[in-house]
């Protein structure tokens, strides 16, 4: 990890930037880059969890391939999947560890660590940021403290933007309404 200054100021610089947003795949965005530039490490993806089918969904990732991205579908239930209801579990050697669901895909990928922080919304989770090295790494509590930061930061922005949305829909709709000769 780089130093911990630098990862201050970019937590300020971040978190600035996200509430000005009102679009939530922004705010995704601009936290895996955010975090993969903070960090200096291979990868960076951000998971939402999908409430019918209960699996991951990359929401947004830098620094993978897409043939990585799309290796199959990760369970909510295998997939590192404590770390959604403990808290950031690291994962110092993927390909030695029995969480990692697809440890193949990740040794090609030429990923060696990953760092698994939950994106919590009140008491639950609502998806994860993954961080992922080329290097053998073992993270220090600043480096899943800086993580879980932007994850708690970019969880309240998504569900407040989320609603943002859904009620600036509900005005246009009954705008619309209001507008309509039938009435």
């Amino acid at each position: 990890m780089r130093n911990l200054r630098v990862n201050y100021d970019t937590l300020i610089r971040v978190s600035r930037a996200l509430s000005k947003s009102k679009d939530p795949e922004e705010i995704i965005r601009m936290t895996v880059e955010s975090i993969k530039s903070a960090l200096d490490i291979k990868g960076c993806a951000l998971f939402l969890i999908n409430r019918q089918s209960k699996k991951l969904e990359v929401a947004a990732s830098t620094g993978l391939s897409t043939e990585y991205l799309k290796k199959g579908p990760v369970s909510t239930l295998r997939s590192i999947a404590d770390s959604l209801k403990d808290g950031p579990i690291g994962i110092y050697d993927v390909s030695d560890d029995p969480r990692i669901q697809y440890p193949e895909a990740a040794k090609k990928e030429g990923i060696a660590s990953i760092l698994s922080v939950p994106i919590m919304v009140g008491d639950g989770a609502i998806g994860a940021i993954r961080i992922y090295t080329a290097e053998k790494w073992e993270f220090t509590l600043d480096d899943v403290n800086f993580v879980q930061a932007l994850a708690q930061i970019s969880g309240i922005l998504i569900e407040m933007t989320r609603l943002y949305q859904g009620q600036k829909e509900h005005i246009e709709a009954l705008a619309t309404m209001c507008e309509s000769p039938a009435l």
